[in-house]
């Protein structure tokens, strides 16, 4: 019994380890899975998968050479242009070489038939290879593999989104916010930043466009929409346009300028102070006269020299009124100057005079600069009357 027993007890810690090492295995390829999928691991197991479609695909070609033809070798060639490293595609493309030579000899020359390993074949799968390996090398340099690339330019464009998106504002306010990057892109170099202060009694926004448009000025705008937006609410109103301009000197960019508009707006008055630094006027339409008038301020661009000043422009929002700032690619372009823009932005804006505001942005932008190959953005602040708050 004493024998048996001890059996029994061997048996228990042989398999118990042995369920302990079956863990281990498969946790640790849990791990490298997940590694390997956000891009932080070895290619060792794509390198495995292709290596094996390799010798695959040889057989196929050399069983039936009409309908799995020697070029489809290019098909883990590109797999592992976007797969592998430098180093593990050499080894790659190593195996598909000798595959195609394997694959000649088996076949014979291209001369005595058709579906033969012919310079053709030899060439596109020497191309593919090569281009693959230049993207290999980008993505080596750059150390973003390309299963994470695409996720870090989505999550910095919503970044940049969700910084631009404006705060709420109380019963009989309305904001809105549209923004059109240069040629249908994804990025662009205008920005908005908005929050509310003092309490929330007071909103202030800042609407930016930074030198250049679409991608070349996108990763410009997603630094500066972070560092205006750790700025804004932080200083005193009139400290806000000179510690950016400072902030932007200290970058020292080729293209170091931008231009700004900081609102400041009492919710509760409809008071508000206006600072530009190079910026177009804003435009206010008065419910009083049904006109629009430019509220120009003064300051230079942002990021140009030392110790510059910011004088703002007063003015107040009474019901009724709307206040509208864009950038200069919605009213400036190559064939038209910034007051014929203005006047075309007027004329189109008083449309929607009667019937409110609501959703006018981007039917604006469309209206006034649809196909202008640069960054457009266009913001509405509306105080609205006792007639549009009552439809509401």
């Amino acid at each position: 019994m004493a024998a048996g027993r001890e059996r029994r007890a061997a048996a228990e810690t042989f398999t118990a380890r042995l369920k302990k090492q079956a863990h281990r295995v498969r946790t640790g390829l849990r791990r490298s899975a997940v590694d390997y999928f956000r891009g932080d691991g070895s290619d060792w197991i794509a390198l495995a998968g292709l290596f094996i479609t390799i010798p695959i695909i040889a057989a196929m070609t050399l069983a039936n050479s009409v309908w799995c033809s020697p070029a489809l070798l290019v098909l883990p060639i590109v797999a592992g242009g976007l797969l592998l490293r430098p180093a593990s595609l050499l080894g790659l493309y190593a195996a598909a070489a000798t595959a195609l030579i394997v694959e000649s000899v088996k076949l014979g020359p291209y001369t005595e038939g058709p579906s033969r390993v012919t310079p053709g074949v030899v060439l596109v799968v020497a191309a593919c290879g090569f281009f693959g390996l230049l993207i290999a090398q980008f993505r080596s340099r750059v150390g973003v593999p390309w299963r994470r690339g695409g996720t870090m330019l989505f999550d910095l464009r919503e970044r940049i989104r969700v910084q631009s998106k404006l705060p709420q504002l109380p019963q009989g306010w309305h904001r809105e916010m549209a923004l059109r990057p240069a040629g249908g892109q994804s990025f662009s170099g205008d920005f908005v930043v908005a929050a509310r202060t003092n309490g929330g009694r007071t909103m202030e926004v800042v609407l930016t466009d930074v030198s250049g448009k679409g991608m070349d000025a996108g990763s410009r705008a997603l630094l500066l929409s972070g560092a205006f937006g750790g700025l804004l609410g932080s200083l005193p109103p009139h400290a806000f346009l000179p510690a950016a301009n400072g902030y932007l000197l200290r970058q020292d960019w080729d293209e170091g300028f931008a231009t700004s508009i900081h609102l400041v707006l009492d919710l509760d008055s409809g008071d508000y102070e206006l600072f530009s630094a190079g910026h177009p006027p804003g435009l206010q339409l008065s419910a009083g006269t049904g006109r629009w008038e430019e509220k120009a301020a003064e300051g230079p661009l942002l990021g140009v020299y030392d110790g510059a000043q910011f004088d703002p422009v007063k003015g107040s929002l009474r019901p009724g009124d709307v206040l509208m700032l864009f950038t200069d690619g919605l009213v400036e372009t190559s064939e038209r100057d910034i007051v014929e823009g203005i006047d075309r932005l007027t004329g189109e804006a008083d449309r929607y005079v009667a019937g409110g505001f609501h959703g006018a942005a981007w039917h604006l932008i469309e209206a006034v600069a649809k196909d202008v190959n640069d960054d457009r953005a266009l913001l509405l602040i509306c105080r609205e009357g006792p007639t549009a708050q009552a439809t509401i």
